[in-house]
């Protein structure tokens, strides 16, 4: 699995809507929605400040480390070794 997102959690324990979070950071809706559902493929570390200053946060807050189950490696043709 890798690295799972957990900026829905973190919103919703803030009770703060997308949109609202969009407008503190300065980050578009569609980019924030774009890390909220795990798609993104980088972070800066000045939009992840960003986020964190907003909703009062530290980053293994929002980024968790999930390893990958044994037989994942070897189901996308990547050597474990």
């Amino acid at each position: 699995m890798g690295i799972q997102i957990n900026l829905d959690v973190e919103l919703a324990r803030h009770k703060m809507k997308l949109g609202e979070l969009s407008g503190r950071v300065g980050i578009s809706a569609t980019n924030l929605s774009i890390l909220k559902t795990g798609k993104a493929r980088a972070i800066r570390f000045s939009t992840l400040e960003a986020i964190c200053r907003e909703l009062n946060c530290q980053p293994g807050d929002i980024l968790e480390y999930v390893p990958e189950r044994d037989g994942d490696f070897h189901s996308r043709g990547v050597d474990a070794h």
